[in-house]
């Protein structure tokens, strides 16, 4: 091997007149919403310990560092040997800067790192045809289309709208600028550079390979099997760990720890690190760091004294807690019966989930009381979402964390008829209100979440009229024809200037909730510039909630008239669609809402 250099770059440096290529034998880019949610969380974290709204911008200058690890690379062609994942990860960072940065010198400062241009062809510094497309889309506010597209192509895409959504809530637009300053100067690597591709799959190697340092997972599996005295129940603990740790890791990256973290987190955390300048870590967040040096400091704490408290808190609290896990992976991953809640919580890329329902859960419980517990949290969570996306209040990771943790505490190991009384009071004492719909309105921050939110008045008027209609099918984005938001009113304001007083107004009604319904991609696709009457007739022959726009729709159709009249409903044929019309439908979706979220189901588990 000839001589390896090592320097600290940062990012500006890093991303400077460099091309990146990708080799074909590297894995695709594999990050998902976790691991991006952890990236900007302890990016803006770790500038919001230094930032100040009276700060000239000169003094970002002053701000601490951030180490980002190393990057190995190959001297001859800036090969990208490891590193891949957070350097594709930044670049899509830098992206929504250049995007959201109002100073035109601030926008191409951030450009220029992303990509350059010669002889009017765009190429990107990191170099992979594949994902140019993709990046293009996004750079200029383009629709993609995923369908055929490679992995990395497709995970590049969901996480680019991944940090678009959890940067929207996590850095002020005031501070956007000194974010991209500290960003790109004072977040540094360490580039390795070999001199040959070879030589850097060596250094790789054995980086990763000889000497590996032992995780914390190993290390606290250690720890806890060290302090079991029998031999016979060190063994069988042994061997219930280990297979339960190879059921975790087949659920994906990290999910091993994640469970750990969570498991932890849940039932035994007590503080919290607040976000202000000079706070402290408190247990959840030192549990993210180094859980098993945690449970080592807190082993009193959480009640290992003796050999028979190592051995139960691995043979039975791990295994229920790590199965209680694995299952939640599940029911997020796939609707369930008696679990669809869980899988609406997740479909809406709410990640601390988890969490909530883990702490409910007492080390005694039966499985029957595990089910029950689940159900009663994720209904709780799912009406807890839903009022706040009414209302336009985040639920971004790093706004949530504070008030989940705060709940976690509060139903930690409840029993059952506790936690639905609690969970129940909370929805009903909670200062947001489903009347929230009365303004709700598609905008760009509501977006991420509308066609969830109409998928679920749509299968809801669906199942209650005896359709056998599949939630999941209206929010699947994969499927060869998805569903989406179709406009009632096409966008074509000389139409209706007449009913509107400016065009504003005419955008802000068309964009109602009351407005909107969902059909399959291509009848969307075909009325998007049709007359109201002619979308009528195709209205009938989708969903319901489309469908009861024609007056057809109310005609021999009793299970449909049957589910109108025991709700109560003001669902009435709309044979021209006026200004007046889009308050009243907007009405007959509030008390849909109010059907599909009413409190008192928090406490129908607990029966």
């Amino acid at each position: 091997m000839k001589k390896i250099l090592g320097a600290p770059k940062s990012i500006r440096e890093l991303f400077t007149g460099v091309k990146y290529s990708i080799h074909y034998y590297q894995r695709e880019y594999q990050w998902e919403r976790k691991q991006i949610e952890e990236l900007i969380e302890d990016l803006t974290g770790e500038f919001l310990e230094y930032y100040s709204d009276d700060h000239e911008r000169q003094e970002v200058e002053k701000y601490g560092h951030y180490f980002m690890g190393s990057v190995v690379l190959t001297e001859d062609e800036n090969a990208i040997i490891d590193g891949q994942q957070r350097l594709t990860s930044l670049a899509l960072l830098l992206i929504y800067l250049t995007l959201n940065l109002k100073d035109e010198h601030d926008k191409a400062e951030v450009l220029n790192l992303i990509h350059s241009q010669k002889y009017g062809k765009t190429t990107f510094n990191i170099n992979v045809e594949e994902r140019n497309e993709c990046l293009e889309s996004i750079l200029d506010g383009k629709e993609f289309e995923l369908n055929n597209r490679p992995e990395s192509v497709k995970n590049i895409w969901n996480r680019y709208n991944d940090i678009k959504s959890l940067m929207i809530d996590a850095v002020s637009e005031q501070a956007l600028p000194y974010f991209k300053d500290w960003i790109i100067d004072n977040v540094q690597f360490i580039r390795i550079e070999a001199q040959t591709e070879q030589d850097a799959h060596k250094i790789f190697v054995s980086m990763n390979d000889r000497g590996l340092s032992l995780t914390a997972t190993e290390m606290l599996k250690g720890y806890l099997l060290s302090e079991i005295a029998d031999d016979n129940e060190r063994q069988k603990a042994n061997e219930l760990w280990k297979n339960k740790i190879l059921e975790l890791k087949a659920l994906g990256k990290e999910q091993e720890s994640d469970c750990i973290k969570t498991w932890l987190r849940s039932q035994y955390a007590v503080t919290i690190r607040e976000r202000k300048k000079n706070a402290q870590q408190g247990d959840f967040d030192k549990i993210s760091n180094a859980f098993h040096k945690w449970v080592r400091e807190n082993s009193l704490h959480i009640g290992l004294q003796r050999s028979n408290d190592f051995n139960r808190f691995v043979q039975k609290e791990f295994i229920l807690f790590a199965d209680t896990y694995i299952r939640i992976f599940r029911y997020s991953n796939n609707l369930t019966a008696g679990f669809e809640h869980v899988f609406y919580n997740a479909n809406r890329n709410f990640t601390l989930q988890p969490l909530l329902i883990l702490a409910a859960i007492t080390p005694t419980d039966s499985k029957e009381t595990v089910d029950k517990k689940i159900r009663t949290v994720s209904c709780f969570l799912d009406q807890f979402i839903s009022i706040r996306i009414f209302n336009f209040k985040t639920l971004d990771y790093s706004a949530m964390t504070y008030a989940m943790f705060t709940y976690a505490k509060k139903v930690r190991r409840n029993t059952l008829p506790d936690l639905s009384k609690f969970l129940t009071k909370e929805i009903a004492n909670y200062e947001f209100k489903l009347s929230g719909i009365n303004s709700f309105n598609l905008n760009g921050w509501t977006k991420r979440y509308m066609l969830h939110q109409l998928a679920r008045l749509t299968h809801f008027v669906e199942k209650q009229s005896g359709r056998d209609t599949k939630f999941e099918t209206y929010v699947d984005r994969w499927i060869k024809n998805p569903y989406d938001i179709e406009h009632v009113i096409s966008d074509h304001y000389r139409r209706y200037k007449d009913e509107y007083e400016s065009e504003e107004s005419f955008q802000n009604h068309r964009n109602m909730f009351g407005a909107l319904v969902l059909l399959p991609q291509d009848i969307n696709r075909s009325l998007n510039d049709s007359n109201y009457d002619k979308k009528l007739d195709k209205y009938y022959s989708q969903n319901l909630l489309a469908a009861s726009l024609n007056e057809k729709t109310f005609k021999n159709n009793p299970h449909f008239l049957k589910f109108i009249e025991a709700g109560k409903l003001k669902m009435v044929a709309v044979p021209s669609f006026k200004k007046a019309v889009i308050k009243e439908r907007q009405s007959v979706y509030l008390e849909l809402a109010k059907l599909i979220w009413d409190v008192k189901k928090i406490n129908e588990f607990s029966l």
